[in-house]
């Protein structure tokens, strides 16, 4: 009970405008203040700095440094050009090339909101002067963002995997196949929608062998990447903590030494920008501390556990009600807090009903991050809205049949557990 009042205290502070690192170092720090607690304050300060001795946390300062530098290298408008080739022949040609361009950075910049803020500038005016009305264009930006949520490297799934303790590297593995699923129904329904409306193709013919073998040949560096960490992980190579170390290293050589456009300025700009998205992030994790070991220390896990094992018949009902649950939070907090403050409290509720981790994690990142594009405080929509000048009216109206779109690929994934489980469980046992 005492935990629950402290969540809603959190909330509350969010709500009336705190930033969410110091609402949740607050709610936290409050329950060693209450009359009733005997522990001592020095514990608080003791899990705060204890939540950053983790080694495959490192992942994520190294996953956001390398998205900010695969940006400054290159590699966007060779990934821009072709997406436009693959997918620009069918109709909507420019919004088909923005989910393909969306599957492709998922496996680059690990960010749902970067991936959304970088194709409304590069795309958005394109696609507006193009005859697209500002809420579709605005609509699919954001929703193809959606697909950098499974694609590895998502840097939601590295902290699902690190506060839940289980296999980012099966995560990373599980992702391929969810994303696909969206980027192929998000295409469906943009098809049908361009169709109705008269969008055009920008490319008058299907790409030639010979056009895709070069644009391939220019992004090569780019779509070998996601590869490089599969296998890496996947025989051993390196830990994914590891592997954010070897994709630094692979982008300083793309930019420096291959494609020769990244200098010191630009590795100094990613830089400063990478410091600001590490410490907002690395700040809400370090007090989210407190509220985990407050949440283990009322055995708030065991207490819903038994709670729900006892309501629920069955852990498909289990799953759907904790899904509109979190569909719920993700409208109103950024998915990444969402992740890091119910992980702890969801996997082990998840384990006891029978649930893979794995295949939760992937649903979990899936429903929270979509949260994050819809009304009322979703951060992809104000980012998409804010750059295109759209109103959030004609986005969310835009938005429903996409959304149909996601539910039906999150049913799939939640009424068969093979679809995430098969490619991880084939190739890692």
């Amino acid at each position: 009970m005492t935990a629950a009042l402290l969540l809603g205290f959190g909330l509350l502070l969010m709500a009336i405008g705190m930033p969410v690192a110091f609402a949740i170092g607050i709610a936290g720090f409050s329950y060693f203040l209450l009359p009733e607690t005997f522990l001592p304050t020095g514990i608080a300060v003791q899990r705060i700095v204890s939540s950053t001795q983790s080694f495959p946390l490192l992942a994520v300062p190294l996953f956001i440094f390398i998205g900010h530098l695969m940006n400054a290298s290159g590699i966007t408008p060779r990934l821009v050009h072709l997406s436009t080739l693959l997918a620009g022949w069918m109709s909507g040609g420019l919004a088909q090339a923005s989910i393909v361009l969306s599957t492709l950075m998922g496996g680059v910049s690990g960010s749902a909101v970067a991936d959304a803020a970088m194709q409304s500038r590069v795309l958005g005016k394109s696609m507006v002067e193009g005859g697209y009305s500002p809420g579709f264009t605005g609509a699919v930006l954001s929703i193809g963002g959606l697909i950098t949520a499974t694609i590895p490297p998502s840097i939601g799934l590295i902290l699902y995997g690190y506060l839940g303790e289980v296999s980012i590297g099966r995560l990373f593995i599980a992702g391929l196949v969810p994303g696909f699923l969206l980027m192929v129904a998000l295409m469906v329904t943009t098809y049908i929608v361009a169709k109705r409306r008269g969008y055009q193709p920008v490319r008058q013919h299907l790409p030639t062998g010979g056009e895709v073998l070069k644009a391939l040949r220019s992004s090569i560096w780019a779509i070998l990447f996601p590869v490089w960490l599969l296998v890496g992980i996947r025989y051993g190579l390196f830990t994914p903590s590891e592997a954010g170390a070897f994709a630094v290293a692979y982008a300083l050589l793309v930019g420096c030494v291959i494609h020769r456009v990244m200098g010191i300025k630009e590795i100094l700009n990613a830089m400063r920008a990478s410091v600001r998205d590490i410490g907002m992030i690395m700040l809400i994790i370090m007090f989210s501390g407190i509220i985990g070991y407050v949440v283990s220390f009322e055995r708030v896990p065991q207490t819903i556990a038994e709670l729900t094992l006892g309501v629920f018949s069955s852990h498909i009902t289990l799953l759907l009600a904790v899904a509109v649950i979190l569909v719920l939070l993700g409208m109103l907090l950024e998915a990444t807090v969402v992740v890091m403050l119910l992980t702890p409290i969801l996997v082990p509720v998840i384990k006891a009903a029978g649930v893979d981790p794995v295949h939760f994690g992937l649903l979990m990142m899936t429903l929270v991050t979509f949260g994050g594009m819809t009304p009322p405080v979703g951060i992809s929509m104000y980012t998409v809205c804010g750059i295109l000048r759209c109103s959030f009216y004609d986005y969310s109206r835009e938005l429903l049949p996409f959304s149909v779109a996601v539910f039906i690929v999150v049913l799939g994934i939640l009424f068969f557990p093979n679809i995430v489980l098969f490619l991880p469980n084939l190739l890692l046992g």
